[in-house]
């Protein structure tokens, strides 16, 4: 079943109405664009919801650019992407099966799980151990976009943090834009300004502390020696290392 097509006139009139719809949605749905945007991250091609007490994580390229947006809760952390997809649903049944084959070759241990908008993957690090690691990838097919969600945190947290992560699918909004693209190319992402300044001013202060430290080290020049040797070979000495 392939969600938000982008022509459903009834959906778009529940969604300008006091009934409550459940997602996740393409932008095209709603009378009024601007109203997506309401008490969700607007991300450029997605827009999500934060849950309480949400954090967000910025996670960049080489060369400075978003790659992905996690959101971090007491259960582990979650990130909502798009992509684009063909009109008719199926591609996230293909993708599903290709992300078991590679966990699987990652000697994950692997299930299958019937979820809400159909096959979720999960993987768990072999051993059983609670705090091992888990991962669940939760998959919706749109019109003409296909949404993937991937939940990471410890196997003992994995049920209340997949809970978080679909709550958070279900209310997200896919703005897919016109443009033809190929079948799965990612869809991208946009900071808002506000959280773009702040990532600049941390880039640029975290460059001026590392100058300031390269200044200090080459003013220090080599270390001092004493009669007895350099200080780390006093401390070798007397630690007998």
């Amino acid at each position: 079943m392939a969600f938000g097509n982008g022509q459903d006139d009834d959906l778009a009139d529940d969604l300008s109405g006091d009934e409550e719809v459940e997602g996740p949605f393409d932008i095209e749905d709603f009378d009024d664009p601007s109203a997506a945007a309401i008490g969700r991250l607007d991300l450029g091609s997605v827009l999500i919801p934060l849950p309480e007490g949400g954090q967000v994580q910025v996670e960049l390229t080489p060369q400075g650019a978003p790659s992905a947006i996690w959101v971090v809760t007491p259960n582990g952390r979650f990130t909502i992407a798009a992509y684009a997809a063909p009109k008719t649903a199926g591609l996230w049944r293909e993708v599903a099966a290709e992300l078991a084959d590679s966990l699987r070759k990652d000697k994950a241990q692997v299930s299958i799980q019937d979820g809400k908008w159909g096959r979720e993957v999960v993987g768990t690090t072999p051993g059983g151990d609670p705090q091992a690691g888990m991962v669940r990838f939760i998959g919706v097919d749109g019109y003409r976009w296909m949404i993937r969600c991937v939940a990471n945190g410890p196997a003992d947290k994995m049920d209340a943090l997949a809970a978080e992560a679909r709550n958070a699918v279900a209310d997200t909004v896919v703005r897919r834009g016109k443009n033809p693209l190929p079948v799965r190319t990612p869809l991208p992402i946009e900071l808002p300004e506000a959280m773009a300044n702040q990532l600049r001013a941390a880039a640029a202060q975290a460059a001026q502390q590392a100058q300031q430290q390269q200044a200090q080290q080459q003013q220090a020049g080599p270390a001092r020696r004493s009669a007895q040797g350099s200080a780390m070979q006093q401390l070798r000495t007397i630690t007998g290392g």
